[in-house]
């Protein structure tokens, strides 16, 4: 076999491989809300460390909160449950208010029970629409990767009530398919 028909043959061979590689993979676009509750006796979001110069910051620099909300079907907290948005809020910046958010969407119901999408990124309250990265998964979403937009939908700052909406476009599958194990 000559030179060329080799070269061929192995480009043939790297662009099945890769094609397989990129068929593996899938877009899922999720659409839902989180019920965050600041205050009162079902309170799902709490402040666990500060720093000194927390109480002197115009940003809360050095404050840390753990947050457990419920995720819903829509924007009525009583909506079906289909998960809870878990993770941290850090404010680290000393010079203007964006906390980084570390969350995870853990599934507990529905087609992706069992689930889990890893969100990170930083939250400008000040803009009307977020984004974070999507920087991992399990279950169905393993080796996920993509983009949530988040927005506030309402805020009953009475109750310390606020519901956010979230779209999240997710790629996610097989690693790979060239190496299954």
């Amino acid at each position: 076999m000559g030179k060329l028909s080799i070269i061929s043959m192995l480009c043939v061979l790297i662009l099945a491989m890769l094609g397989g590689f990129c068929n593996a993979h899938k877009v899922t676009k999720l659409h839902f809300y989180v019920q965050d509750i600041i205050s009162g006796p079902n309170q799902t979001v709490w402040e666990v460390a500060r720093a000194k110069i927390t109480s002197n910051s115009p940003t809360s620099f050095g404050l840390v909160k753990v947050v457990d909300d419920l995720i819903t079907a829509t924007s009525d907290a009583n909506s079906e449950a289909l998960g809870r948005l878990q993770g941290q809020i850090t404010f680290a910046d000393l010079e203007e208010s964006g906390p980084v958010m570390n969350f995870n969407v853990v599934f507990k119901s529905g087609a992706f029970s069992g689930s889990v999408i890893t969100l990170s990124g930083r939250n400008d309250a000040s803009d009307k629409y977020r984004e974070y990265a999507i920087v991992g998964g399990t279950g169905v979403f393993r080796m996920a990767r993509g983009h949530a937009i988040t927005s506030t939908y309402s805020v009953d700052s009475a109750k310390g009530r606020f519901v956010f909406e979230y779209t999240l476009y997710v790629v996610h599958g097989k690693s790979s398919t060239l190496f299954d194990m």
